[in-house]
């Protein structure tokens, strides 16, 4: 996934649409399979996480920023039951949130929607990659994300994982950049 961010931009606009339109069990499992392959990868996941907490530590980073950058197994496997419990909320999209009528024969409702592509820049947390792209997923947007430098090979390794188990669950490739 190494391109350069205009065309990761587009490609995500292009797949904006498409898991816009995706049913909310085809969501659902692309989450159940998001869940399942972070814990299929989770040596790889950890290990990636220890060279970049040798390197922070080298770098002398505080103590709490060391803590949040910090991904073990147990950090894993909570994160895999959050989206596990994500499963079970209510789809987000296509509620009505308010209706009125204007005239005789003339009603408006406000419907909830996809925004489209979301971006977000996060702080050294590799537990916040997986809870954002897959709110994002859950809610039918497509996201791209920037992490902080100190976490770089555990999410670049995270976003792979996420991002390959969601296309093989049937959601357009380029929904998480």
């Amino acid at each position: 996934m190494d391109m350069d961010i205009r065309t990761v931009a587009l490609q995500a606009k292009k797949a904006a649409v498409r898991i816009a339109a995706k049913e909310t069990e085809k969501k659902n499992r692309a989450l159940a399979a998001i869940a399942d392959a972070l814990e299929a990868r989770r040596a790889d996941i950890v290990a990636a996480n220890q060279a970049d907490m040798k390197d922070a530590t080298k770098e002398n980073l505080a103590p709490p920023l060391l803590k949040r950058l910090l991904f073990d197994e147990d950090k894993l496997k909570e994160a895999c039951e959050g989206l596990r419990s994500m499963i079970g909320l209510p789809d987000p999209v296509g509620h009505t949130l308010n209706a009125m009528a204007l005239d005789d024969g003339l009603e408006l409702y406000r419907v909830s929607c996809p925004i489209g592509v979301i971006g977000v820049i996060f702080e050294s947390r590799p537990d916040a990659l997986i809870q954002i792209s897959c709110l994002c997923l859950k809610s039918g947007n497509a996201v791209l994300l920037k992490g902080g430098r100190e976490a770089a090979a555990t999410n670049r390794l995270l976003a792979e994982v996420i991002h390959r188990a969601g296309i093989t669950a049937g959601m357009p490739n380029g929904w998480l950049g």
